[in-house]
C-alpha cells in the first residue's frame, strides 16, 4: 500500500505566521495606547473624587472649577482649612474679564440677581446647579444671546418670552424639572443645539419646532416619550439625536425623512424591531440600541460596513433597591448624568476604533501536511 504525501515548504509557512504574529502584536500595541488615552478612566477617577467629597460634606462649588472637577490629590485638606463660605450669600463666579459671558453656580442661588437686567449685553448665560426655578420674562431683552446654559437646576418651565431670542444658537436645559417646552421656542430659527434630558416629565414637543431647520443637535433622552416628535422628523439639519431612557415601543416609518443623521441613540426603551426605513439613512455612522427586547433587525444595518452597529444589555443591577426615598430623585438624577458622561466618553472612544466592538467566534485554521 501506497500513500501520497504533501509536503509544504516550512520556510513559506513560518513566513507567513511570523508576518501574522507581527501584525497582531502591532494590534495589541495600538489598542492598549487608545485605551491609556480614553476618557473613562478619567471619568471614574473623578466621580470617586466627587464622592469622597460628599461624604465629607464638602460644596460642590469648592471642587468644581469653570465646570472641571479638581482632583488634585491635596485639595481635600486645603478645602477644609481655607473654606470661604460664609452666610453673607453665595460667591458668583465669573471668567477671566470676560464681559459677555454670565455665570452663575450653587445651591445658594434661588433667584437670578436683579443686576442682571442692566446687562442685556450679554452672549452667554451659564447658570448651572442652583435652585433657582423660574426664568424671568426679561430675558426677551438680550437679543444678543447666542448660548442659554441653563442645566441642573430646578427650573419648572420656560418663559414665553425666550422666543424673542433671535439670535439663539444653544439652548440647555437638562436636569431641570421641565414639563412642557413653549411653542414661541420655534421662533429661535437660528437655534443650532438643543438639550431637554434628564427633566424626567416631558412628553411631547410643541410643532412649531418644525421650523428649527439649522439644529444639528437634539437630546430629549431620560423622558417619557412615547413616540418620535414630529416636529424632529422636520429638522433637516439634524445630525445627532439621543431620545435614549424614553418610553419608546417603535419608530416612524418617515424616520429617513432625517437625510443628515450621523448618530441616533436609541437605548433604554421598549422597542422590539427596527424598520426598514433606517436603512435609508445613507449618512447614518453610529446606532445604538438596546438588545434585551429587539427580535427583529434589518440585515441590512448589522452588514452595513460604514454603520458601527452596538447593542447593549441592561445591567442586571435594579437600581430600585436603594433604600433612601428622600434622595431617590437626586440618586437618579446623578446616575443619569453619570450615564451620559459615560456614553459620551464611549462614543468617542467608538469613534477612534477602526470597528466596532463585538462577540466574535473562535476560527480554527488547519493546515494538511
Amino acid at each position: 500500500m501506497t500513500f501520497e504525501v504533501i509536503v509544504f515548504d516550512i520556510s513559506q509557512i513560518r513566513g507567513l505566521w511570523e508576518t501574522r504574529v507581527k501584525k497582531y502584536k502591532q494590534k495589541i500595541k495600538k489598542e492598549q495606547e487608545r485605551i491609556e488615552s480614553s476618557a473613562l478612566q478619567k471619568i471614574k477617577q473623578e466621580w470617586s473624587f466627587m464622592l469622597e467629597c460628599r461624604n465629607k460634606g464638602i460644596p460642590q462649588a469648592e471642587y468644581l472649577k469653570n465646570g472641571f472637577v479638581d482632583t488634585e490629590l491635596n485639595i481635600l485638606e486645603t478645602i477644609k482649612k481655607n473654606s470661604h463660605i460664609t452666610k453673607e450669600g453665595p460667591p458668583l463666579k465669573k471668567k477671566e474679564e470676560k464681559a459677555f459671558i454670565f455665570e452663575l453656580y450653587g445651591e445658594d442661588w434661588e433667584e437670578l440677581p436683579d443686576y442682571l437686567k442692566e446687562k442685556t449685553h450679554l452672549k452667554e448665560w451659564h447658570v448651572n446647579k442652583t435652585r433657582i426655578q423660574i426664568i424671568p420674562a426679561y430675558i426677551q431683552m438680550f437679543q444678543e444671546l447666542k448660548v442659554l446654559d441653563i442645566s441642573q437646576n430646578k427650573i419648572t418651565s420656560l418663559p414665553p418670552e425666550i422666543g424673542c431670542l433671535e439670535n439663539l444658537k444653544e439652548l440647555n436645559a437638562s436636569f431641570n424639572n421641565l414639563k412642557n417646552i413653549p411653542p414661541e421656542l420655534g421662533n429661535c430659527e437660528k437655534l443650532e443645539k438643543l438639550d431637554l434630558s434628564a427633566n424626567f416629565d416631558i412628553e411631547e414637543l410643541p410643532f412649531e419646532l418644525s421650523n428649527l431647520k439649522k439644529v444639528t443637535f437634539v437630546d430629549v433622552s431620560a423622558n417619557k416619550f412615547s413616540s418620535i416628535p414630529i416636529c424632529v422628523l422636520r429638522m433637516s439639519s439634524l445630525q445627532w439625536f439621543d431620545t435614549s431612557g424614553n418610553n419608546l415601543k417603535d419608530l416612524p416609518q418617515d424616520i429617513d425623512r432625517l437625510e443628515e443623521l450621523k448618530t441616533l441613540l436609541l437605548h433604554k426603551n421598549e422597542l422590539t424591531y427596527l424598520p426598514m426605513e433606517l436603512t435609508n439613512l445613507c449618512k447614518l455612522r453610529l446606532l445604538v440600541v438596546s438588545g434585551e427586547s429587539l427580535v427583529e433587525i434589518p440585515s441590512a444595518l448589522v452588514e452595513n460596513p460604514s454603520l458601527k452597529y452596538v447593542k447593549l444589555l441592561d445591567s442586571p443591577i435594579d437600581g430600585s433597591l436603594c433604600s433612601d426615598v428622600e434622595n431617590k430623585d437626586e440618586n437618579n438624577r446623578e446616575r443619569q448624568q453619570f450615564e451620559k458622561e459615560f456614553m459620551k466618553a464611549y462614543i468617542k472612544d467608538l469613534s477612534e476604533r477602526e470597528t466596532t466592538p463585538s462577540y466574535t467566534t473562535k476560527v480554527s485554521l488547519s493546515l494538511q501536511i
